[in-house]
């Protein structure tokens, strides 16, 4: 897919260098709360789309081409087109940083891509339902290293077979409820188990566990996300897949790592966890790209 930057100039704030939360959609750059996609569209209808959640460090996108690979991957796993590739994005995200004034700051970069609209109603994929939909949206923001408490959930369960667990898809209505579970239990966020009942991830980040001098991470086999920082750690022979216990045993570190941030669990289930190493130390050595 071929994207035309614009050189329209963003007139929200009479101040020019206060930080914006801005979008892209139709070759324009604009307020992110006037970005419109129809209501027959069927991200919209039926969560039927894909998306990149991608760190902002400093005015950089980090790791991108690995989000983009995870991104287009997940288009070919779920039968769709393929959305805009690595070079258009990185010059039209450049161009976005700069005019949302996070040109020295951190925040993150969502890129949404939908099957689009249908000539049919109903779940089919029509032949003619070729007309994706692409926006961006880029907001200001910090990476997150706050300690946190969790529960495991006994509602929502993770299905290792389907295609859809291995894609960063619209359809986060089980996280959604999991981590509404967890708090009106107390709780700040919840681990997720699979339908084989081994541990699998949190809702919105993956899993690893830091025991003596190694740090493990549930296989892909579990129905995690292949999560961006979660393979970084692999492919730098830091992290290891390997089967997790349910219980916590004495002296291990349980912490939830995404490209958003680092947290150390506190508390699983009432019972306390150990607290020793900087998450963040670990998070930027898994950032780096080379």
């Amino acid at each position: 897919m071929e994207i035309i930057t614009t050189t329209k100039i963003i007139t929200m704030n009479k101040n020019q260098n206060e930080i914006k939360r801005i979008g892209w959609m139709h070759n324009d750059w604009i307020d992110i709360n006037k970005i419109k996609v129809s209501v027959s569209d069927r991200g919209i209808t039926l969560g039927d789309g894909i998306f990149e959640t991608i760190l902002i460090l400093n005015g950089k996108p980090k790791l991108l081409k690995e989000h983009l690979d995870r991104w287009h991957a997940s288009a070919e796993l779920l039968n769709m087109n393929s959305p805009p590739n690595e070079t258009s994005i990185r010059s039209l995200l450049n161009d976005g940083i700069r005019r949302a004034n996070l040109s020295n700051q951190n925040g993150s970069i969502r890129l949404n891509w939908s099957r689009g609209t249908s000539s049919i109603r109903g779940i089919n994929i029509a032949e003619d339902c070729s007309n994706n939909v692409f926006w961006i949206e880029i907001n200001p923001g910090e990476p997150s290293f706050t300690p946190i408490s969790v529960i495991y959930s006994k509602l929502e369960k993770r299905n290792p077979f389907s295609k859809l667990s291995y894609c960063k898809t619209f359809c986060y209505g089980q996280s959604i409820l999991a981590r509404e579970e967890a708090r009106l239990a107390g709780y700040d966020d919840a681990i997720l188990m699979n339908t084989n009942d081994k541990i699998c991830c949190g809702t919105t980040a993956n899993l690893i566990v830091k025991v003596e001098n190694q740090i493990i991470t549930p296989p892909l086999s579990s129905g995690c996300l292949p999560g961006i920082m979660r393979q970084q750690g692999i492919n730098k022979g830091i992290i290891q897949e390997a089967d997790i216990d349910l219980i916590p045993k004495s002296g291990e570190e349980w912490l939830l790592i995404n490209s958003l941030g680092c947290q150390h669990i506190k508390q699983i289930d009432g019972q306390n966890l150990k607290i020793v190493s900087n998450p963040r130390k670990l998070w930027q050595t898994l950032l780096l790209e080379k």
